[in-house]
């Protein structure tokens, strides 16, 4: 999202935003912060300052000081001096603001994207198996992997292994 601004705000907005969402993830190179929709806002001001605001994709995750650090670095190169990274938790990150970009370029990578996010509307049941997907292998596009992990690399990934051909892949987790 960019926020409004006129003039030379604008401008400086719109090269700060561009800035800001060529950053990568940490943990999914492939990805910038934009495709991966963690890049809230972007407002830059006349005189060079400039600010973020980041949305982690869950509370506490670990790749959040990287990002914010990525950020910075990023924005001090375009040119701006002052730049000031906060952390937006409402509303909440879900999977669904990965564009279709970033969809393609996980596929791209051998990494299954997720599907549609859970949708609630009161309370939250608790489950304590893992939550069977429908997935299609992102290397041979042949449906029925079997879950190896729940637990990937990170917390937001989950371990497969293809029925067809054999091969293992992660899949982030619908969020």
């Amino acid at each position: 999202m960019v926020s409004a601004a006129r003039g030379p705000e604008a401008a400086a907005t719109a090269r700060a935003r561009r800035a800001a969402a060529a950053v990568t993830d940490p943990e999914l190179p492939m990805l910038t912060l934009a495709d991966l929709g963690v890049l809230r806002e972007v407002a830059a001001d006349a005189e060079g300052g400039v600010d973020v605001a980041l949305t982690p994709t869950y509370s506490g995750c670990p790749a959040m000081a990287a990002m914010r650090a990525d950020v910075v670095r990023a924005l001090k190169a375009a040119g701006f001096t002052e730049v000031r990274v906060r952390t937006a938790l409402h509303p909440p990150w879900t999977s669904d603001w990965i564009t279709e970009r970033g969809r393609r370029r996980l596929a791209e990578h051998g990494i299954s994207p997720p599907g549609p996010a859970p949708r609630h509307g009161g309370p939250v049941p608790l489950s304590l198996v893992p939550r069977r997907r429908a997935l299609r292998c992102p290397r041979c596009g042949a449906r029925g992997a079997e879950l190896t992990s729940e637990f990937g690399a990170t917390a937001c990934r989950a371990l497969y292994r293809c029925a067809a051909c054999g091969e293992p892949f992660e899949h982030v987790k619908e969020i």
